[in-house]
């Protein structure tokens, strides 16, 4: 393979972070045709496509988010040491990249991560929503995202190896407005059984485990409305029209925040939580702060 051109690079850059090759032209001030050729160029170097065309849009190949991923650190690395030979030291943070499933609760997304944000060398964390784990196994198997923070581990047919880390788990709580929990604190979980409730989403683990515990309870409630985010759950249950669950480790936050009650606790109704990485063994200094701080605070 040739030397790699640092200028077709930037121009690859460049088209890759302004969307298309028009405004990458007028921020370079360069002619189309010129960008579009050195791009050429550069993937007949490569021996790899970098963009692929989807109507009137170039969107990246997975090779082409390999490639961003690089230019990115190469060109920070750049601007690093211009400032440095300008007499301006700087120190670049490293970067943690996550996936987060979207139907994971905020506050312990957040109560996971929190221990990266505590180390002396703290990282640029970077998150991205998914609806499950699968959807990242490109950005995981590329190193485009460094892990995944999931309520299932990853499914044994997926394409990538790699390893799911179990987090730690805990019950479940119901929450509803104060009169709806009123109604439905006595006799529970019996009190469930033709209440209106608000279900998660299909696609979540949680929602499998849910039901599974209904059936085991002879219970059928009446489901009012399916949603992904638990966020809005909490909003719509506030507002009365629903039951609603969330993990037990979150019962705290969630009625400081809420306009609701705690109708009950199911300590057998399980959630778990997992940390999927490509590593067997955690070697990454901020996952395995994540990892420590999860199974030893959060999920005590």
């Amino acid at each position: 393979m040739e030397r790699l051109n640092y200028q077709h690079l930037l121009y690859f850059w460049a088209v890759a972070k302004e969307g298309t090759i028009a405004r990458a032209s007028e921020k370079l001030h360069l002619a189309h045709p010129t960008i579009s050729a050195q791009i050429h160029r550069l993937e007949d170097v490569l021996g790899e496509r970098l963009f692929a065309r989807q109507g009137r849009h170039l969107v990246l190949t997975d090779f082409g988010r390999v490639a961003l991923r690089y230019a990115e650190e190469i060109f920070a690395l750049g601007r690093e040491f211009v400032e440095t030979a300008n007499g301006r030291p700087t120190r670049r943070p490293a970067r943690l990249a996550v996936g987060v499933l979207d139907s994971l609760p905020k506050s312990i997304v957040y109560r996971v991560l929190e221990p990266a944000f505590r180390l002396e060398n703290r990282p640029r964390v970077i998150t991205q929503e998914g609806r499950s784990a699968e959807a990242f196994i490109v950005d995981l198997a590329t190193q485009a995202i460094d892990l995944v923070l999931a309520d299932a581990p990853l499914s044994p047919s997926a394409t990538v190896r790699a390893f799911s880390h179990p987090l730690g788990d805990c019950g479940t709580s119901f929450f509803a407005s104060p009169s709806l929990a009123k109604a439905t604190r006595k006799q529970f979980p019996r009190s469930l059984d033709d209440a209106p409730f608000l279900m998660p989403s299909a696609n979540s683990a949680f929602r499998r485990a849910l039901e599974g515990w209904f059936d085991s309870q002879n219970l059928k409630p009446q489901v009012v409305a399916e949603l992904e985010d638990l966020a809005l759950a909490k909003v719509i249950g506030e507002a009365g029209l629903g039951v609603f669950a969330a993990p037990g480790v979150v019962e705290k936050d969630i009625l400081q925040r809420y306009k609701v009650q705690l109708v009950g606790q199911a300590k057998n109704l399980r959630q778990h939580f997992y940390a999927i990485s490509l590593e067997r063994k955690i070697k990454h200094p901020a996952v395995q702060a994540i990892c420590a701080g999860a199974r030893t605070d959060v999920f005590a």
